[in-house]
């Protein structure tokens, strides 16, 4: 009951196809594998303006080609693969105006082959299809059909529908040039003569192996975004599904899209070709006991930064505008533990004074980071200090380029923040780890801090370990400097709510953006993005993070 959607494809006879001509580039069997069509005229128009190299970047694909040394070169990894051009192919040609489409276009395919019982019948009976209409072709037309020459570890590609990538073995492809003089001009090949060839000689165009080909959408035609399998786009399947089964019912054309994938992962790299950064000591950050404490109650930050005063002046408390020889404005309102509401304190620095109450009110409407500012002058007591769980961070150089960054290979941080359950080695299960059950009396389950939203309840780490990418440049070594001093600071995560699920009580992002995406910039998490490095370091900034630490 499977519907599949069918195409055929017309080519200009100026074109790469109509002059019969085809890009190859070598695999790694020592064979050519096509371009997909329309990468093929790409880039015989770029061969025939005398252009020095062409970048396939507007088409999807990280390639540069070199028609100097006709190779090809992957921008991320830097490997070249041989290239070359055909010109033996040969296709039919039609006179007369092109019909009219009777049936949509279908969008890209993955590039992986398909294993469907649809695909592996055509795979498997197209030699012998093409086979029998070349004979018949023979017989109708003896004299104008011309055979091209054998493929090399090529695929078999269809008369009419340009090259295919490769499905493995070798065939020969048939092709049909129909002399002018036999039609009058204006009027097509009648399809009647030709048995079988709109049908079965016309099987979709297959994608290049390893490539995320794209198709191209016909002009007037309306394309319909289908919804991805992760759940994101703006049309469910089924409803595209209808849609284009009713406009094809009622003779319109519709082409089916699909949104391109992020490359959120760089190429498998081996251990050995993972490097330390250079100017950095070590390749891991942890979060040590002694960084968990510096997360103290209000009242200890307070009196960290403050000096009692005895006989405080009689002048106005800035804070509460009431007399500092009388209580605080705030006395009814907070009720802390040794902090009576008529102590007045002096900060250190600037010497403005001020009731403890007050101060402490003030900082529990703040951030609760840590530090102190002074309300009057705006000096700051105290570095910045987040609430960020513990965890690892990595931090290592990989042998690839980002996009934008083909000169420098790439520095990877891998940030790790343990979720769940922990579990606890005691005597009772003779020093081996205790059975991970919610159940067990020694199993607990990591939760809030006192500097937390909701101290004492359980939270939880999605998409850990997460992987973040910096161009191994004088400029993204500085970032992952500052980054590093955040991570010591508990800076980079918090404990709040998550904008892309909703969950409350989890690990998120705490106001510094991080590239996520290695080869892509599809969600805005990825390269290039020329201003990221600047804006980050802003942000850095922004969190008491600045080159100025570094120096200190």
């Amino acid at each position: 009951g499977t519907m599949r959607p069918i195409r055929r494809n017309f080519y200009d006879p100026s074109s790469a196809p109509g002059k019969g001509i085809v890009w190859e580039w070598e695999n790694d069997n020592n064979s050519w594998t096509p371009y997909d069509m329309d990468i093929c005229i790409t880039i015989q128009n770029a061969y025939e303006k005398q252009h020095p190299w062409l970048d396939l970047s507007s088409l999807g694909f990280c390639y540069l080609i070199y028609f100097s040394s006709m190779s090809q070169m992957n921008r991320q990894t830097q490997r070249k693969r041989r290239l070359r051009r055909r010109m033996d192919l040969a296709y039919p040609l039609t006179m007369g105006s092109i019909p009219k489409s009777q049936s949509w276009p279908v969008g890209a395919s993955t590039g992986t082959p398909c294993s469907c019982p649809q695909c592996l019948l055509v795979n498997s009976t197209r030699a012998a299809s093409n086979a029998i209409l070349a004979s018949q072709r023979r017989k109708l037309y003896p004299g104008a059909v011309r055979q091209s020459s054998t493929f090399a570890g090529g695929a078999l590609w269809p008369a009419g529908t340009g090259p295919a990538a490769g499905t493995g073995g070798t065939a020969k492809g048939e092709g049909l040039r129909v002399p002018g003089a036999g039609f009058a001009p204006g009027q097509s090949v009648p399809s009647a003569a030709l048995p079988g060839l709109n049908n079965l000689n016309r099987p979709g165009t297959q994608r290049g192996a390893g490539l995320g080909a794209r198709a191209t959408i016909p002009p007037g035609v309306p394309a319909l975004p289908v919804k991805n399998l992760n759940g994101t786009g703006p049309v469910h399947p089924a409803l595209a599904g209808m849609t284009g089964i009713l406009m094809c019912a009622a003779g319109l054309p519709v082409c089916l899209t699909r949104a391109p994938k992020p490359i959120l992962h760089p190429p498998p790299v081996n251990k050995s070709d993972i490097k330390p950064v250079p100017g950095i000591n070590g390749i891991c950050r942890k979060t040590k006991k002694k960084q968990l404490k510096k997360s103290k109650t209000p009242e200890d930050v307070v009196r960290r930064y403050i000096q009692k005063v005895k006989n405080p002046p009689d002048e106005d408390c800035t804070i509460c505008m009431e007399r500092l020889v009388t209580s605080s404005g705030y006395e009814g309102v907070l009720s802390p533990r040794g902090i009576k509401p008529e102590l007045v304190g002096k900060l250190g620095k600037c010497g403005h004074m001020y009731h403890l109450l007050c101060l402490l009110a003030m900082y529990n409407n703040g951030n609760k980071d840590g530090s102190l500012q002074c309300p009057t002058c705006k000096a700051i007591y105290g570095e910045k200090t987040g609430t960020q769980p513990p965890g690892k961070m990595e931090f290592h150089i990989i042998p690839h380029s980002l996009p934008g960054y083909t000169d420098s290979k790439t520095i990877r941080i891998v940030y790790d923040i343990p979720t769940g359950i922990q579990v606890r080695r005691d005597p009772c299960c003779s020093g081996q780890p205790c059975p991970v059950s919610p159940a067990h009396p020694n199993v607990s389950t990591p939760t809030q801090g006192p500097e937390h939203p909701n101290p004492g309840k359980k939270f939880t780490a999605r998409g850990f370990p997460r992987h973040c990418y910096l161009p191994d440049n004088e400029k993204g070594r500085k970032v992952l400097k500052l980054l590093i001093v955040a991570w010591d600071r508990r800076l980079i995560f918090t404990i709040g709510t998550s904008n892309t699920t909703g969950e409350s009580d989890t690990v998120v992002w705490n106001e510094i953006h991080h590239k996520t995406e290695f080869g892509s910039n599809l969600t805005g998490h990825g390269y290039p993005d020329p201003n990221y490095l600047d804006n980050v370091l802003a942000e850095l900034l922004a969190q008491g993070v600045s080159e100025a630490t570094l120096k200190d």
